[in-house]
């Protein structure tokens, strides 16, 4: 289905056709406090033989892997922030793979981001008196945040224990102090705040490598859903559901990697309230481009907090529940993807194709207000009609879920004519 823009234009164009339909092939964007995007991930994967660096090295997925012989995950300082680009959801060539398994280049841990106690939440009522002093150390304890996630994104591969003691230890401490001026400044002027000093301590999630066992411990939390509903069960309603876990499925289980022909037994995990859905909005785009010419997309997203990503390429696909955040909102990321369709009259005929682009992104922030972010594509290949699309995912790459089923999604879809 196409529409004509009205208030939102592309950029250098007064009018635009938009797709909106669900798009199934593509997936889209995730936070480090730094912007993590993730090229051209294929979806298959030859043998469990690509799933360790211990194993033997394969050629990858065609299209997994970063361009120009660069590694597979590289970072850059933009307006503010480390961009820490995973290609190919963390796919290796086979150059690299042996560099890593000679003891020549790390493995690296991706670390979701750092994630404090609410603060603003737990405080009383700010007297006026008191009000520039509050505000400048929330806005200093904002700072500490992100100065940590800085150095998480240049230094987070070095281990748990190097986070603790480096970034998290001295964060804590910051905002320790943070928080005491916080509760002196309203206890002047008013009754003290009590147990401000409990959210000081935050903490950084790992998300696993890929050698830390091979498969980050499977996806079966012990074969089904820790118990599942075997029991024959509805939850108290007249339906009776083919299928509630994989207790009685043919296929094998799903291990966190990119494989078909199985069955996830992940729990679906928390869904949000209604009036908390994520939602996502292509703000600017351009109506054409000549063919490998670099543009830009402006992606808003809301009710979503990009801070949870885990590498599909490192067996972190429906690996994970959906989680909510403390204000009900899903944690998670989002995917951008441009592929070249063949036809604007049919459905296109081979959705296993690897798109033209694809970038997963998680940059820690996000949340309840829009916000915007921009996403560069280098270029398209060939002439003919892009479609690009974005879409939001949880920390496991899924769509997130909806209290309604006549709610709208978390996506948006352009064409673009590529000349």
């Amino acid at each position: 289905m196409r529409r004509t823009s009205g208030a939102r234009r592309p950029a250098g164009s007064a009018r635009s056709k938009r797709l909106f339909a669900a798009v199934g092939a593509l997936a889209v964007f995730g936070g480090i406090a730094a912007v993590t995007q993730i090229s051209s991930a294929g979806e298959r994967r030859q043998s469990a033989n690509t799933r360790t660096v211990s194993s033997n090295c394969v050629q990858p997925s065609p299209g997994s892997t970063s361009p120009g012989g660069r590694t597979s995950t590289t970072q850059t300082w933009q307006n503010g922030r480390w961009v820490r680009n995973h290609w190919g959801d963390g796919q290796m060539s086979v150059a690299e793979c042996q560099s890593v398994k000679a003891g020549n280049a790390p493995v690296t841990t991706l670390a979701s981001g750092v994630s404090c106690p609410d603060v603003t939440g737990r405080l009383p009522q700010i007297p006026a008196q008191a009000r520039n002093e509050v505000d400048r150390n929330l806005a200093l304890l904002k700072t500490q945040i992100d100065e940590a996630n800085r150095r998480l994104a240049a230094e987070g591969n070095k281990g748990q224990n190097f986070i603790n003691n480096t970034i998290l230890g001295p964060l804590a401490g910051k905002r320790r102090a943070a928080l005491d001026r916080i509760a002196i400044a309203i206890g002047r002027v008013a009754q003290r705040p009590q147990g401000l000093e409990q959210l000081a301590t935050c903490t950084v999630a790992a998300q696993g490598n890929v050698n830390n066992g091979g498969q980050n411990g499977g996806n079966n939390n012990g074969g089904n859903n820790n118990g599942g509903n075997n029991n024959g069960g509805n939850n108290g309603n007249a339906l009776q559901a083919l299928a509630k876990d994989c207790g009685n499925s043919r296929l094998q289980a799903h291990d966190g990697f990119q494989n078909g022909n199985r069955c996830v037994s992940t729990a679906f995990g928390e869904v949000g309230a209604a009036a908390n859905n994520p939602s996502l909005l292509i703000t600017q785009f351009p109506n054409q481009v000549r063919r490998n010419q670099a543009f830009t997309l402006r992606v808003s997203t809301r009710n979503l907090v990009r801070d949870r990503f885990l590498a599909a390429g490192q067996g972190g696909y429906y690996l994970e529940s959906s989680v909510l955040n403390g204000e009900g909102l899903n944690r998670g990321h989002f995917h951008t993807a441009c592929r070249m369709l063949q036809s604007t009259d049919s459905a296109p005929t081979n959705p296993e194709a690897v798109p033209a682009f694809f970038v997963a992104t998680e940059d820690g922030r996000g949340g309840r207000q829009a916000d915007e972010v921009v996403i560069q594509v280098p270029g398209l290949p060939q002439n003919g009609t892009a479609q690009c699309a974005v879409w939001a995912g949880d920390g496991s790459h899924r769509v997130p879920m909806m209290e309604r089923a006549n709610q709208t999604p978390a996506f948006d879809v352009v064409r673009i004519q590529v000349n």
